[in-house]
């Protein structure tokens, strides 16, 4: 994304229609949550995150002290300009001639700002990457209705607004997964020898509320018992994948289970659990001699990661005695920047009416390429881009 000249100054030409494999899509967009880069911007951003809760300035400045802990500085932003250098890097080697952009919900560069830039710059069909990997409302939905706002405020000052489609769910794509793997291989050999082999692995992803895993991902997918909609099917079949691949590997058969990190909410409403903290406890008390942290929801070694697990985590298990470790995060891993470019040219392939081979792993297959209506609803409907309930014919 150029910072060089204001975007007023840009031509509104859009030029002839994209050619080559990733036609029709002429710009990819990474779309992210942002977070604070110094300690200045750490209430605003907060602010920016609970606009509309009502949430006092004053308990803002508590919830932030983990940012300040870090010198007000959320990792975030500079992983995902990581993960920038490392796709435009992919698409130059693969001959790919595709400019890749940047917008965050919450920090700048800002989703309605890019989306302006987007549109003076004369794209018309743009590919979208969330930095999410799993159906959720706030993973895919949230994302969605960003989309459609920041395309509202573009035809509101007389642009030209494109269209938009966001790519697939990626949890289970080889160049996802398989980095995560060699992960929890590499954590496994930095415990203890002779604690290695008895090692659990403690998969862990964000804790959002019973009913929005119930009722995330297609209709279809949506509960009424507790058990987890797309959100935790999803979480579940990547850490099976993951399990039987560190099984194969190293040849031990680990005991493992799912559990959850980073609630937020009010403490009377149910969110998915056991919590982190609370299950390593309950594997000191059984005997466990160690365990390896897998963070499986987090694209990166964002503020969630490098607190609650690296601080909080770590922590309590020192406190217990238990020995630990974290396995790393995918974040700008050439074989995520490849699978990106493989999506991108799978989609473009099949908005071109080609066949298409969609790569995956588990038992879950790909995701869908449009989220369908009711796809992981919010509790106020709002407009959403890029999916069957799209305000927009054609994004």
């Amino acid at each position: 994304m150029s910072d060089q000249h204001p975007a007023a100054a840009r031509p509104t030409d859009a030029g002839p229609a994209p050619a080559g494999p990733a036609a029709p899509y002429d710009a990819l967009l990474l779309l992210s949550f942002g977070g604070p880069e110094g300690p200045d911007d750490v209430v605003p951003f907060l602010e920016n995150v609970t606009r509309g809760r009502g949430i006092p300035r004053e308990r803002l400045k508590e919830v932030g002290k983990h940012y300040f802990g870090f010198g007000g500085v959320s990792p975030i932003n500079g992983q995902n300009r990581e993960l920038l250098d490392a796709l435009r890097k992919d698409f130059a080697e693969h001959g790919l001639d595709l400019p890749v952009y940047w917008g965050n919900r919450n920090w700048a560069p800002y989703l309605d700002d890019v989306m302006r830039e987007i549109a003076v710059d004369g794209r018309r069909r743009v590919a979208v990457l969330a930095t999410s990997a799993y159906a959720s409302y706030s993973g895919c939905r949230q994302y969605r209705e960003n989309l459609a706002d920041a395309l509202a405020k573009v035809e509101s000052e007389g642009l030209e607004r494109p269209r938009v489609d966001k790519l697939r769910h990626y949890f289970n794509h080889p160049g996802f997964v398989q980095p995560m793997i060699d992960g929890v291989l590499a954590a496994l050999e930095s415990l203890p020898p002779q604690v290695r082999a008895g090692a659990h692995l403690a998969f862990t992803t964000h804790s959002i509320p019973d009913s929005a895993a119930d009722a995330s991902g297609p209709v279809a997918d949506h509960t009424e018992d507790g058990e987890g909609g797309a959100y935790v099917k999803q979480h579940l079949d990547v850490a099976r994948v993951i399990a039987d691949a560190v099984r194969a590997g190293t040849g031990v058969e680990r005991p493992w289970r799912l559990v959850y990190q980073s609630r937020s909410g009010a403490p009377h409403t149910p969110w998915l659990e056991p919590d982190i903290c609370d299950h390593l406890e309950a594997l000191h008390g059984a005997g466990a001699p160690a365990v390896v942290m897998v963070p499986i929801g987090f694209v990166s070694d964002h503020m969630e990661v490098l607190y609650d697990l690296d601080t909080e985590a770590t922590a309590k298990a020192a406190e217990l005695g238990l020995p630990v470790a974290r396995s790393a995060t995918v974040g700008a891993d050439p074989r995520f920047a490849a699978a990106v470019r493989e999506l991108l040219l799978e989609r473009a392939a099949g908005e071109r009416g080609e066949p298409v081979e969609r790569c995956a792993l588990g038992l879950l297959g790909p995701s869908h390429d449009l989220c369908a209506v009711g796809c992981c609803p919010a509790r106020a409907p709002r407009p959403a881009a890029a999916g069957a309930d799209s305000p927009y014919a054609d994004a």
